[in-house]
């Protein structure tokens, strides 16, 4: 055990732009392999095995309090930020452990961005400044390079937020509205050019026309980079994933576990699992 302290409609032309600073897709598969985790001495995830393959979209699924986000954040160590908090097993990139003693967190971060429920853009830095901060922050492009220039309009433009923001880049963040605001942050995971994106019910604060904004970018993007995403919207994971995974808690004070998983389309129409059928029925959850 390791301790620590501390494919979719696109009606609105979503727009595929490859990275013109990358020679090939960035985009990477993750597996899971017997991952159990911890707060303090309270178990919430139990040996998740899980292959989560490159360039696809494999949505988490299941109950509230069952361990999905819990799970989502041991994909890049943002778990052994918390307090208390273990785990053991491995979580592998490519087949590199991601928890081994040479891998460095902040590296591994930039690899595998993340996307969380609500919008968190920097109110008032400017809308470009948003796009480029982890960019800036890592060191990797200083603000005025014309390769931090190239990844600002290539990254709004994958997170379908070009056409609304380019006469305005130097406006605050949080002038956009919500569902901009959650595309400013997706496109400033972009902009680090992951392998790897990991959404956690990214929709779940946004009204149902940016949720579809939202959705058709995630549609345009899977193709070069992997996504896992949390939802409890089974329309949406139906619409949206390759591949699904089922969490349930069993009993009281049980840790969250894998029920079922596989292709979306097998799991909505034909689950081995009752209890799978029983959930994306909407018979309980």
């Amino acid at each position: 055990m390791t301790s620590f302290r501390g494919t979719s409609p696109n009606p609105r032309g979503i727009e595929v732009v490859p990275f013109p600073w990358s020679a090939t897709p960035a985009r990477a598969r993750l597996r899971a392999e017997k991952v159990s985790c911890w707060f303090g001495t309270r178990k919430v995830l139990d040996r998740i095995d899980l292959a989560m393959p490159a360039g696809q979209v494999t949505a988490l699924i299941g109950p509230s309090g069952c361990g999905k986000s819990t799970f989502l954040r041991t994909l890049n160590r943002m778990h052994e930020l918390v307090p208390g908090a273990s785990l053991a097993g491995a979580v592998t990139l490519d087949g590199r452990n991601i928890y081994a003693p040479d891998a460095a967190p902040s590296e591994i971060r930039l690899r595998i961005g993340m996307v969380f429920q609500r919008p968190n853009p920097f109110p008032a830095m400017s809308i470009a400044d948003n796009v480029l901060a982890g960019l800036m922050l890592s060191g990797r492009a200083g603000r005025r390079s014309p390769e931090a220039e190239a990844r600002l309009e290539t990254s709004l433009r994958r997170a379908g937020l070009w056409n609304e923001t380019k006469d305005r880049l130097r406006a605050p963040g949080g002038s956009l509205s919500g569902g901009q605001q959650q595309r400013l942050c997706i496109a400033r995971a972009l902009a680090l050019n992951p392998e790897v994106l990991l959404m956690d019910e990214p929709c779940s604060a946004l009204d149902p026309i940016s949720t579809g904004v939202v959705e058709e970018t995630v549609a345009a993007i899977k193709h070069e980079v992997t996504i896992v995403i949390v939802t409890h919207n089974m329309q949406q994971a139906q619409r949206l994933s390759d591949r699904c995974a089922l969490f349930l808690v069993e009993a009281e004070d049980e840790p969250g576990r894998i029920v079922e998983e596989g292709p979306t389309d097998r799991l909505f129409s034909t689950p081995s699992d009752p209890r799978t059928l029983d959930y994306v029925s909407g018979r309980f959850g």
